[in-house]
């Protein structure tokens, strides 16, 4: 695990290619509920648990691994030089799950996302369907999405599989994307077929964050933030505004000469006095927004890619609507 972050933040810096670390992620995982006697069966038709998911066998790379069976959602080939450090591996990426019948047959099949690393930067990423066959799970069909790619959405609509994202344009680096697309995909006999293919809507810019209000959720990928004081961020006529968890905060920001390049000017903010432990998430927060240099997106969530002292990390933000001046927090 500690690799693929290594590599995830590597990527980040030339700029931020957002790939991604096994960390829980809300809204994309749907789990039964009700008495658990009317569980026993859970099974037999009920669509597949992350549990299953991240312990089940998937095939389809184009590394050619032939079928791999993750443990904890993981896999881990044999290194390409004996003795070395560098080995392919397969990974469940961040507790995605989508729910719904993409085959049309009445009962609710799992889309997951899986990565693909050789050990350099570039970091594959693979959509997946699994389906339950007689009790058994059943990776029915893969396909690579891209490389290095930003997930901004995700969903099923009448059984077709669709994904809002951050990829390379045809003037893009590999490493540096910046042109926003939508991309569909129907499950058919032969496997997952894109019919909508790379539907462009513009390109990556501070404008695509705008609009909505990001609420902190983590300081990095392994670090959750606290749920109270909520921490907002809003991008707004050159600017970043919100709550920094006592007081209101403001902050120019402009983009830089790549995609998903910015640098964040110092910050202004209200003065009200607060108990210490909120003046010190404040006090971090409004720290780590300065150094920010890269923004994009992780599965539906906003990052913002910061550098202190040498160390970079990257805040992660779930996104809502802007709530009205006489409801802000």
């Amino acid at each position: 695990m500690k690799q693929s972050l290594f590599f995830s933040v590597l990527s980040l810096l030339v700029p931020l290619i957002l790939t991604l670390a096994c960390l829980p992620l809300d809204g994309y995982t749907s789990e039964s509920s009700g008495d658990p006697s009317c569980k026993s069966a859970v099974n037999t038709q009920s669509a597949p648990t992350l549990e299953e998911l991240k312990n089940t066998t998937y095939n389809g790379f184009e590394g050619h691994y032939g079928p791999v069976t993750l443990a904890d959602g993981r896999w881990e080939g044999k290194p390409y030089v004996e003795g070395g450090a560098s080995r392919p591996e397969i990974y469940f990426v961040r507790d995605f799950r989508l729910i719904g019948d993409v085959d049309g047959d009445g009962t609710d099949e799992a889309v997951v996302l899986l990565g693909e690393s050789s050990g350099g930067i570039g970091q594959y990423i693979y959509l997946a369907v699994v389906d339950r066959k007689n009790g058994k799970l059943q990776n029915v069909a893969s396909t690579l999405v891209g490389d290095r790619i930003q997930i901004r959405e995700a969903r099923i609509e009448e059984g077709r599989i669709f994904l809002d994202l951050v990829q390379a344009g045809p003037e893009d680096a590999a490493c540096c994307p910046g042109e926003l697309a939508t991309r569909g995909w129907e499950l058919l006999p032969k496997g997952l077929n894109e019919f909508c293919a790379s539907k462009t809507h513009g390109r990556l810019s501070l404008a695509t964050i705008g609009g909505t209000e990001w609420v902190l959720r983590s300081w990095d990928f392994d670090e959750p933030a606290p749920m109270e004081p909520e921490v907002t961020i809003i991008f707004q006529d050159g600017r970043f505004t919100g709550r920094c968890g006592c007081n209101s905060y403001f902050a120019p920001v402009k983009p830089g000469d790549m995609p998903g390049d910015a640098s964040v000017g110092h910050a202004g903010s209200t003065r009200k006095a607060c108990p210490e432990p909120v003046m010190a998430i404040e006090a971090r927060f409004l720290e780590q927004l300065g150094g920010v240099k890269k923004f994009g997106f992780m599965i539906r969530q906003l990052a913002l890619s910061y550098e202190n002292d040498g160390a970079w990390g990257v805040m992660l933000f779930d996104g809502r609507k802007p709530r009205s001046e006489g409801k802000q927090p």
